[in-house]
């Protein structure tokens, strides 16, 4: 099989569903963005430091075409990672692409909670949040879009739930594959 990619904007559940849908198909789940850590020794907000982004993202293509040539994974991709070059084209030539999909409001509910660990976020306010969610959907909608399939993930709240779009992925794979 191929590597499975889920995509979508930060803290829309992606490594969550990846976690849930690894086990669910006895498929091995990849986050790029440990991946990159672990294989670089550095943590992502200290490469965008010392590095720049752009050297990030090169980082990152390099390591996203490593990646996705493994087979029966499930791949959580980063934020931004459709977005860049060429890689969006190369995750639906490699992968099966899935868009985890969520309004701004439940992105902003979700940071809310996880803004500690998201620099690039430190010392907003919440309208300057809520105008930097919003500004930075409407530039990578038309990259998520690319994704062979989208899902909704606006109501993430339970284990039931979870299941419930692993479930949705898993059924989109079936009729994929067949």
């Amino acid at each position: 099989m191929k590597c499975i990619a889920l995509i979508g904007y930060m803290c829309v559940g992606k490594t969550t569903i990846g976690k849930a849908l690894s086990k669910r198909t006895g498929l091995r789940f990849y986050d790029l963005d440990w991946y990159i850590e672990h294989r670089f020794r550095r943590k992502i907000p200290e490469i965008f430091a010392e590095d720049g982004e752009e050297k990030f993202r090169i980082m990152e293509q390099n390591m996203l075409h490593e990646v996705a040539e493994f087979e029966d994974i499930v791949l959580s991709c980063g934020g931004g990672t459709p977005t860049w070059a060429d890689n969006m084209e190369y995750l639906n030539a490699t992968a099966q692409t899935f868009y985890m999909k969520a309004a701004p409001e439940t992105i902003l509910a979700h940071l809310a909670m996880a803004r500690g660990n998201r620099p690039i976020l430190a010392g907003k306010s919440p309208d300057e949040l809520d105008a930097f969610v919003r500004k930075q959907l409407a530039e990578r909608e038309a990259f998520y879009a690319k994704a062979q399939h989208t899902i909704n993930v606006d109501i993430l709240d339970s284990f039931e739930k979870i299941n419930d779009v692993v479930e949705m992925i898993a059924a989109q794979l079936e009729t994929t594959t067949a």
